[in-house]
């Protein structure tokens, strides 16, 4: 009976190792074939610049960094968009 026990508490804490280390194994491949992490908990997220100033796009709303915005004068105003679309679609 103390035998079972014991190969039982063994398997328990080897089955954990084990697929840890085939999990690090395989994140290692697919790094090195796809060049980024597959994992579903790391989501990719865009890349945004650091710097600018945050404005908002009259047309759609959204606000974009003045550092990468499509500008355009209006008077003595420049008004900054998110896209080529929405400062063509500007009426202002």
């Amino acid at each position: 009976m103390l035998r079972f026990v014991v190969l039982l508490l063994a398997i328990i804490l080897i089955i954990p190792l084990v697929r840890s280390i085939i999990g690090i194994i395989l994140r290692g491949f697919a790094e090195l074939m796809g060049g980024a992490s597959t994992a579903p908990d790391k989501p990719r997220r865009p890349n945004v610049p650091n710097a600018g100033e945050l404005k908002k796009d009259p047309v759609c709303g959204t606000y974009v960094s003045t550092a990468t915005a499509f500008q355009k004068a209006v008077g003595s105003e420049t008004v900054y968009f998110c896209s080529q679309q929405c400062r063509e679609k500007y009426r202002g």
